[in-house]
């Protein structure tokens, strides 16, 4: 494996472990305060836990089984973090902020400077060579940003929502730089953008309270999420229950729809299906269509695009502004959820 950790600390309630292939992206989504950054910081060797071991590409980061404790400090370890602060050095111009990585670790002077010109080229910032950080934008700050990072020639690229801070124009000009740049490259993207995920990560694990709830390639955690989290960053809904021979039962009732494999009856299984596949009545329907209709309470009406989202504790539907104006709902009205089988998804979990 390219990268193996296993790490705790107690007093931020972390506790990790995950193995990354060569080559391999992953992205690492959570709520706020999963733990997260946390994460990179225990990799980076910027926070150092109470217990566990990391190797990258067979070199040891920390190993805290042996007799003395293993510590590799951070500028030995291989990585390089790229935070949402492009974190320039004020007095110098972006060709030699690039080339301070090559630099500091003997490289000449010449050809640091040539390895510098190479990452700007490669991310498209050649041209801002001699400006200083505080004649860049955003944007152009966070490409040179990553130029340096990769001109130190990092194992292992750690970044923490790098996209966070750039503006809705110059967000998707760093994706497609990153798509570039990170292929067939090992790092690790922390996001709340489900976009980053989808068009630059391999895998994908959901944080949640210091412990990872769930793992696996990008897609099928996105399309078959098994938390709460997850269904929220791919737009479902998600019920969670038992499996039943006509379907899974769930706080809410026994929903049907179609399942990619069998489900063994009594075993834990979710329904996943999205707020636009479901209508809002006040008195069940009575046209004679087998569908599923869950009988809620509303909690909250929020404006969704061009639609209201109508929620009710898990449950989420999309309808449009006169739809909500003649059911007249407010929160606390009871109406039915009711959506065709054929627009849920079950699977175990």
């Amino acid at each position: 494996m390219s990268l193996q950790v296993e790490a705790s600390l107690e007093a931020r309630n972390f506790n990790i472990a995950l193995d990354m292939a060569p080559g391999e992206t992953l992205a690492v989504l959570g709520p706020n305060g999963a733990g997260k950054s946390t994460l990179l910081s225990v990799i980076a060797g910027l926070l150092k836990p109470d217990a566990g071991s990391a190797t990258l590409n067979g070199r040891t980061l920390f190993d805290f089984s042996s007799t003395p404790d293993r510590w590799l400090a951070p500028h030995a370890r291989g990585t390089a973090l790229l935070a949402q602060d492009p974190l320039l050095f004020p007095h110098l111009n972006a060709l030699e902020n690039v080339a301070f990585g090559p630099r500091s670790t003997g490289v000449s002077k010449a050809e640091s400077r040539s390895i510098a010109r190479h990452w700007l080229a490669a991310t498209d910032t050649e041209l801002l060579a001699d400006r200083r950080p505080g004649e860049l934008s955003g944007g152009q700050a966070q490409r040179v940003a990553v130029a340096r990072a990769l001109a130190a020639g990092p194992d292992l690229l750690l970044l923490d929502e790098p996209m966070a801070a750039l503006d809705i124009h110059a967000a998707p000009l760093m994706r497609r730089l990153l798509k570039h740049v990170l292929a067939d490259r090992n790092a690790i993207i922390v996001t709340h953008d489900v976009l980053d995920a989808l068009m630059l990560a391999d895998s994908v694990i959901v944080m949640e309270d210091g412990q990872v709830s769930e793992a696996g390639a990008t897609r099928e955690v996105l399309n078959r999420p098994r938390s709460g989290f997850a269904a929220g960053l791919a737009g479902l809904n998600l019920l969670t229950g038992t499996a039943r021979a006509e379907g899974v039962e769930t706080r809410y009732g026994l929903i049907t729809g179609t399942a990619e494999e069998q489900l063994p009856p009594g075993g834990p299984a979710a329904a996943a299906f999205r707020p636009a596949a479901v209508s809002v009545y006040l008195d069940p329907p009575h046209d004679g269509s087998p569908r599923n209709m869950l009988r809620a309470a509303i909690t909250d009406l929020e404006p969704h695009g061009d639609a209201i989202r109508v929620r009710a504790g898990e449950l989420a539907a999309d309808i449009t502004p006169a739809a909500l104006a003649d059911l007249g709902l407010v929160p606390g009205t009871e109406a039915y959820f009711v959506l065709k089988a054929t627009a849920v998804t079950l699977y175990g979990t």
